[in-house]
């Protein structure tokens, strides 16, 4: 049983997503705005939360970005109206997880919280390749010794084509591990933040690149700075 806070100013809503939640097993708190939001994860440690975008007085990716900022490293699947890529990464950069456009099945975003939770409790503490290190609790990185400023998203991305160096990955198995679905993105995503990666690594001298193959997606290739 996972905890969950729900954020969701349609009661109607609220109470369809806490009851499909609450027969999975989990322990559901639905709140109806930001406030409430931040204020019951300072008070209680949740597992995940399912953040409505469209909210009163404070919007669903201001909540994901200040939870970010307050130190929650929480899944946290944004829930929207609004299908726009640009809308997508918006809250990705703000430090969401996934993206889940209404209408929605309540067993997909059942499934989408369990493949988020799996994957938070199969995951090592610390991943490393050459002088790249990623601390997984703390969602940090560095580039020997040195900070290295990724939001979560990149972090997610970072780590996952780590973890399968020497491996490439498909950009379909990109979107399913790292954004959750390979459904309901579109896979041009991957690329833009690949390309965010790429700089950044270049830019603090990196003994690390990512290296596109063609026909498969991209892999890790060690030991080549930048």
């Amino acid at each position: 049983m996972a905890k969950i806070l729900v954020v969701e100013d349609d009661p109607e809503m609220g109470a369809l997503v806490a009851q499909g939640l609450g027969d999975e097993g989990h322990a559901v708190t639905v709140v109806t705005d930001g406030i409430a939001a931040l204020t019951a994860a300072r008070a209680d440690p949740f597992d995940a939360a399912a953040i409505d975008v469209m909210l009163p007085e404070m919007s669903g990716f201001e909540i994901c970005r200040r939870l970010r900022e307050m130190g929650q490293d929480l899944p946290v699947i944004l829930v929207t109206a609004r299908d726009a890529v640009d809308d997508r990464v918006f809250g990705l950069d703000a430090g969401a997880d996934d993206y889940l456009t209404k209408p929605f099945a309540i067993a997909e975003l059942n499934a989408r919280i369990r493949a988020h939770l799996r994957r938070r409790a199969a995951g090592s503490t610390v991943v490393e390749a050459a002088d790249v290190r990623l601390d997984v609790v703390a969602v940090r990185a560095s580039v020997g010794g040195r900070d290295l400023p990724l939001s979560v998203k990149e972090f997610s991305l970072l780590r996952y084509l780590i973890q399968g160096s020497p491996e490439a990955r498909s950009r379909r198995d990109v979107l399913d591990e790292v954004w959750g679905s390979a459904d309901h993105f579109d896979p041009t995503i991957v690329d833009q933040y690949v390309s965010y990666v790429r700089k950044k690594l270049h830019a603090a001298g990196a003994g690390v690149r990512i290296r596109t193959v063609r026909g498969v997606g991209y892999a890790l290739e060690v030991g080549t700075a930048g």
